[in-house]
């Protein structure tokens, strides 16, 4: 199997949404779409999983620390990265100039997880929104092509939409793994504890709290609407697919009343697909 076929397959395991996004572009950017991915996925179960089932800090630092000199590699023309998705991710750093401070960003972003971060307000959340989120579209965008500057704050702005909606879908599953993303600022203003979040309550003050967040990330998809480059909406469809895709996850999550302590609330594939087609084809449209 080929290193491509090894990121190819690692993105399209994990179900990501980004992976309908992914199809619409030819391969040699879908491949450097998922080395990203890849790059993103195996940095963030160093978090996660742990360094071969042990998830003590300073281990998960000293792997992290080991992925910012494979980083350092992509860049160095006389070093070749050693971990073959990091061989395949400096193949499109040359081929796309992905900007290594964003690679970086990443990896800050991972090392906030295993640090436990706290976060006491919805501006003490954002630099970790940008780190783990808006980084990748910062990548992803340099991938698709574009001739605006504005595409890079669009790619930001997007990225925390994305983010945000991730928080509410997982807030259930983070709280038990003992994660909590909600400000704490919020959650006492609404009279929400973090145990009550691990116990999965699910009561009008939850509600209350969850529709505050709710309305953050909305406020952040107009941000990105309104930044949107239409003079490129050709080669950034792939990402109005994803920020279509986590949209309608948010309205999901919205219309099952912030039901988020039980079974994952997902958009449905066909819905995913359809979503993908009509980006597609509008932004032909609008293009012509």
């Amino acid at each position: 199997m080929s290193v491509a076929d090894l990121a190819s397959r690692l993105t399209r395991r994990s179900r990501s949404n980004f992976y309908y996004a992914f199809l619409t572009l030819p391969r040699p950017r879908r491949e450097a779409l998922y080395a990203v991915y890849a790059f993103c996925r195996i940095v963030d179960d160093i978090a996660d999983l742990g360094v071969d089932g042990a998830t003590d800090p300073a281990s998960q630092h000293a792997a992290l620390a080991g992925w910012r000199e494979e980083v350092a590699r992509c860049y160095d023309a006389s070093g070749e990265p050693r971990h073959p998705i990091a061989r395949q991710l400096a193949t499109a750093v040359r081929a796309y100039e992905i900007p290594r401070e964003a690679l970086e960003a990443i990896i800050d972003g991972v090392a906030m997880d295993v640090d436990g971060a706290v976060f006491e307000t919805a501006e003490d959340l954002l630099p970790y929104c940008y780190r783990v989120a808006s980084a990748v579209g910062l990548c992803c965008i340099e991938i698709f092509g574009y001739t605006r500057p504005a595409a890079r704050q669009y790619a930001v702005d997007l990225g925390t939409a994305l983010q945000l909606t991730n928080i509410l879908r997982d807030v259930g599953a983070d709280a038990r793994n003992g994660r909590v993303y909600l400000p704490r600022a919020d959650m006492r203003k609404f009279g929400v504890s973090v145990d009550d979040l691990r116990a999965g309550r699910h009561d009008g003050d939850v509600v209350a709290l969850m529709r505050h967040q709710a309305a953050r990330a909305r406020d952040f998809y107009r941000r990105a609407a309104a930044s949107f480059p239409h003079a490129d909406a050709r080669s950034l469809v792939p990402a109005r697919i994803m920020g279509a895709i986590y949209a309608a996850l948010l309205d999901e999550i919205e219309a099952r009343n912030f039901r988020v302590f039980g079974e994952r609330i997902t958009v449905p594939t066909r819905r995913k697909v359809a979503i993908a087609v009509r980006c597609w084809a509008g932004a032909r449209i609008s293009a012509a």
